[in-house]
C-alpha cells in the first residue's frame, strides 16, 4: 500500500467510483490509497515519552493521527471495531517508526467495552497523556423520513455514547498536562441534507468538547476538536454510491477531497506544547468550506 501517495490539485482531484458493502470501511480497499503521512513530514519529538490512545484508529483519519504521533514520539493504543487488516497494518507503520503499539478491538458505544479499553491502556502502558476520540459511521437518507429509530441508534452510540463512555473512564488516568481531542466535523456547523442523525452527532461532539474544556481546565487538562471536512477515508465509499464518491470534496474552494494526512498535523498541535494555551476551541480543517457530499 502506499502511505506516501501525491495530492492532487484543482481540477484533477477526483477518486474512480467504488464502493464498498458496510461500514466502517476497509482502507484496504481503496483506490487510489489514502495518504496517512507525508513524506515530507518530520518529526521532532513533540510528544515523545507519551502515551497515547486513539479510537478509530485503524484506518482514514484515526490511523493518520496515530501514526503522527507515534513519529513525533508517542506509544499509541490503537482501538478498532473489527477490521484486522487494516488495524495490523497501523500497528506495521506506528512500530516502524521506533515506539510501542497496541491494538484494541471492539464496539465502544458499549460501556463495558470501553472500560476494557482503558484497562488495556493502563496495565500496559501506566497512563494515558492523549486521548483522541475518533471513531464514527454515518447513514445517508434520501428523505427525513427515511430514519429509523436503529440506525439513530446505532449512530449515536458510535459516535456520542462512545466519547462519553473512554472520556470518563480514561479521565482518572490523565496527568496535569494532558490534552483530550474529539473528532467532530463541517456537518456540525453547516449540516448535510443527507446526514441528519450524523450531524446531530457532531453537532453533539462539539458542545461535548466545549463542557468538558470547562469541567476539567481546574485538573491541568486540555480539550479540543478537530472538525474535518470531505477527507478521503474508508468511511466515503461505504457510505456513499459510487457517483457521490467521484464527486465528493469538488464542492470545497480546493476542489478536492482532502487527505488524512492533511488532518492529523491539527491533532499534533492541539496534543502538543504547541497548543498549551488553547481549549475549548474547533479547528476547522476543509479545505476552505463544503456544501454537501
Amino acid at each position: 500500500m502506499n502511505d506516501h501517495a501525491s495530492k492532487p490539485s484543482g481540477n484533477e482531484a477526483r477518486q474512480p467510483p467504488q464502493t464498498q458493502p458496510e461500514q466502517p470501511g476497509e482502507q484496504s480497499e481503496m483506490h487510489p490509497q489514502p495518504e496517512s503521512i507525508s513524506a515530507n513530514y518530520r518529526g521532532a519529538g513533540k510528544l515523545e515519552g507519551r502515551v497515547a490512545v486513539v479510537t478509530g484508529g485503524d484506518s482514514g483519519i484515526g490511523r493518520a493521527v496515530a501514526l503522527h504521533f507515534a513519529r513525533e514520539g508517542a506509544d499509541v493504543v490503537v482501538a478498532y471495531l473489527d477490521e484486522v487488516e487494516d488495524a495490523e497494518e497501523t500497528r506495521r507503520l506506528i512500530e516502524a517508526e521506533g515506539v510501542r503499539c497496541a491494538l484494541f478491538a471492539g464496539d465502544l458505544g458499549d460501556r463495558a467495552v470501553a472500560e476494557r479499553l482503558v484497562e488495556l491502556a493502563v496495565s500496559t502502558f501506566d497512563r494515558i497523556d492523549i486521548l483522541v476520540n475518533n471513531a464514527g459511521e454515518q447513514h445517508p437518507v434520501d428523505a427525513p423520513e427515511d430514519l429509523e429509530t436503529e440506525c439513530i441508534e446505532r449512530t449515536f452510540r458510535t459516535n456520542v455514547f462512545s466519547y462519553l463512555h473512554v472520556t470518563s473512564l480514561a479521565l482518572p488516568h490523565i496527568p496535569e498536562g494532558g490534552s483530550i481531542i474529539n473528532t467532530t466535523s463541517v456537518t456540525a456547523a453547516r449540516g448535510h441534507k443527507t446526514l441528519l442523525d450524523y450531524s446531530a452527532t457532531k453537532g453533539a461532539v462539539q458542545t461535548f468538547t466545549f463542557s468538558l474544556a470547562q469541567a476539567v481546565a481546574d485538573r491541568g487538562i486540555r480539550v479540543n476538536a478537530v472538525a474535518p471536512g470531505p477527507i478521503w477515508t474508508p468511511l466515503i465509499p461505504a457510505s456513499f454510491d459510487a457517483d457521490e464518491v467521484a464527486r465528493f470534496g469538488a464542492k470545497t474552494l480546493m476542489k478536492r477531497a482532502g487527505q488524512p494526512s492533511e488532518v492529523a498535523p491539527a491533532y499534533v498541535f492541539l496534543a502538543s506544547e504547541d497548543g498549551s494555551y488553547v481549549t475549548g476551541q474547533t479547528l476547522h480543517v476543509n479545505g476552505g468550506g463544503h456544501i454537501g457530499a
